[in-house]
């Protein structure tokens, strides 16, 4: 047995060579001027739409499956919120 782990005989580790180059490319771009420009505005941006709609609105999950019936269902929750927003 080996000393890491407790199955028998040699352990095999597989390295995604695609994800490791994908992570990189979005670490480098998070970490640039733009990117940490991005990322100080969303709190000011998303967030408090997104809280709106869950706490206020009530609205926790998603009535129907698929990714195009998820797709206009939040495109409709999106439409609404405006709707509201635009007539305060």
């Amino acid at each position: 047995m080996g000393v890491c782990h407790n199955r028998k005989g040699n352990r095999t580790i597989n390295v995604n060579h695609r994800l490791r180059k994908s992570i990189q490319k979005a670490r480098v771009l998070l970490l640039s001027e733009k990117g940490i420009k991005h990322r100080k505005q969303r709190p000011a941006d998303v967030e408090p739409v997104f809280g709106n709609i869950k706490q206020n609105k009530g609205f926790k999950s998603f009535m129907l499956k698929g990714n195009d019936k998820v797709e206009i269902e939040a495109g409709l929750i999106s439409i609404a919120h405006n709707l509201k927003k635009g007539s305060c």
